[in-house]
C-alpha cells in the first residue's frame, strides 16, 4: 500500500539523517504523523494516542505504538521494527520509550523530538521529559522535517494536481446547487462527495461553510441553515488525494446584485494576482502578504483583511490541513521551486456584514508560480 517507491522514502530517510547530522543529533523522535507518512508511508489516526517514531543517525527505524496500529503499519509502510506498548491501568509508555532507547545504546545521547506535535499531548510530553532526564539530551527539533516537505518531489506534485482537480470538482458540484432555498447540508454533501468519487480522502479539516452573517465566519462550525433570497455563501475546502491537499474559496453572492460585493471581489482578484507575482523563487514568504496587505489598504479594506494571507499545502492530518510555512508579514522563508502555497483572499466587514473570498492553491516554479485550478477567478451569482 506505499504510494512512493521504496527509493523515494529512502532518500527521504537520508536528507532528514543528514540534517540530523548537520544538527548534532544521535536520534530523532518523531511525534508528527505527517512525518512518519512521509518517512515510511505509515497512514494512520492512532497518533491521537501515544505514539513515537524513532530515526537513528544510523538509519535504525523503529516504531512505539498500540495493537491496533500494528497491522496499520505493516500494511502502509515500510517499518519492520514495531513494538507495541499494552493499553492498562497506569500504562507508562514513555517509560517504554525509555527502555528502547536503552536497547539502541541511548544513553547519554543527544536525540531531536518534535514537541510541536498534535500527537504529543502537554501530559505525555512532561512523561518523556521526566523519564528521559538525566538518561539523554532532547533538543526541539519540531521542524527539522517540516523544512524537508515544504519542496514536494515530482510524485509529491502529480498528487497535489489531482488533488486540485478535485477541488474543481467540488466547487462545481456545490455551485450547482447554491441557490435561494438550498440546504447547506445539501451543498456540503455534494461537494464532500464529488471528492470521494474520484478517489480522494477526508481532507485534515472539516470543509467551511457559512452562509448570511456566518458567510464572515472562516472556521468550521455546527449546524446548518436554508439560503434565503437575499444571502451570501462563504465555501472554504479542500480537494485531498493521497492526503496530499489542494484549497479553494468562494463567496458566492445570493440574490439581486450588490455594489459592494462586486468592489469586494475585484479587490480580492487584484490582490490574488498582486501574490502571484510576489510568488517566486528569491523572494521570502512574507513578500506574498505584503503584496496582499498593500492592495488591500489602498482599496479601504484594511478593516476587513487578514493578518496573514495562506499557507503551505502538504501531506498533513487531523486537525487541520494548514502546513509550514504561512504567508505573514516578516516571515523569512525563502520561497523555492517544488512549495505549493494555498493563497487565501479574505474581506469580512463586520460593519456591512458583507463576505469575500477567493483562494487559489499554487505550486512555485523555476520562473513564476502554476496556477492549479482550471475554473475561472469570476464573481459567481446565484
Amino acid at each position: 500500500m506505499l504510494h512512493f517507491s521504496e527509493q523515494e522514502l529512502a532518500d527521504r530517510r537520508a536528507r532528514t539523517i543528514d540534517l540530523m547530522q548537520q544538527r548534532g543529533l544521535d536520534g530523532l523522535l518523531m511525534f508528527r504523523q505527517e512525518s512518519m507518512f512521509y518517512l515510511t508511508g505509515y497512514d494512520t489516526f492512532g497518533f491521537c494516542f501515544f505514539q513515537c517514531l524513532y530515526l537513528g543517525a544510523d538509519g535504525r527505524l523503529a516504531l512505539m505504538t498500540r495493537a491496533p496500529d500494528l497491522r496499520q503499519a505493516q500494511n502502509t509502510s515500510m517499518i519492520q521494527d514495531i513494538r507495541i506498548w499494552v493499553d492498562r491501568d497506569g500504562a507508562t509508555p514513555a517509560s517504554e520509550l525509555k527502555a528502547m532507547l536503552g536497547e539502541f545504546g541511548g544513553a547519554g545521547k543527544t536525540f531531536g523530538i518534535e514537541y510541536e506535535a498534535y500527537g504529543l499531548t502537554a501530559r505525555n510530553g512532561m512523561a518523556i521529559n521526566a523519564e528521559l532526564d538525566g538518561f539523554c539530551k532532547l533538543i526541539d527539533s519540531s521542524e527539522l522535517i517540516s523544512e524537508l516537505r515544504v519542496v514536494k518531489s515530482p510524485a509529491e506534485l502529480a498528487y497535489v494536481r489531482r488533488a486540485a482537480e478535485l477541488a474543481d470538482d467540488a466547487l462545481i458540484a456545490g455551485q450547482e446547487l447554491t441557490a435561494p432555498g438550498a440546504f447547506e447540508g445539501d451543498i456540503l454533501a455534494a461537494m464532500q462527495g464529488a471528492v470521494f468519487k474520484g478517489g480522494g480522502d477526508y481532507p485534515g479539516n472539516e470543509f467551511i461553510i457559512g452562509s448570511g452573517s456566518d458567510a464572515l465566519l472562516c472556521r468550521y462550525f455546527t449546524g446548518r441553515r436554508t439560503l434565503g433570497s437575499e444571502d451570501q455563501l462563504t465555501l472554504e475546502f479542500a480537494g485531498t488525494y493521497r492526503h496530499y491537499h489542494a484549497c479553494m474559496m468562494r463567496t458566492l453572492p445570493i440574490g439581486p446584485p450588490r455594489p459592494e460585493h462586486d468592489d469586494m471581489h475585484g479587490a480580492c482578484v487584484e490582490a490574488l494576482e498582486a501574490c502571484r507575482e510576489a510568488l517566486r523563487p528569491g523572494n521570502i514568504v512574507g513578500s506574498v502578504f505584503d503584496a496582499h496587505a498593500g492592495v488591500m489598504d489602498r482599496r479601504g479594506y484594511s478593516h476587513a483583511r487578514m493578518n496573514a494571507c495562506g499557507y503551505s499545502l502538504g501531506a498533513v492530518f487531523a486537525p487541520m490541513w494548514m502546513d509550514f510555512p504561512m504567508f505573514y508579514h516578516g516571515n523569512p522563508v525563502e520561497i523555492r521551486p517544488g512549495m505549493v502555497f494555498f493563497a487565501h483572499m479574505i474581506l469580512m466587514d463586520s460593519n456591512k456584514d458583507l463576505a469575500m473570498t477567493l483562494g487559489e492553491t499554487f505550486i512555485v516554479t523555476e520562473d513564476g508560480n502554476e496556477r492549479l485550478s482550471r475554473l475561472p477567478l469570476d464573481l459567481v451569482r446565484k
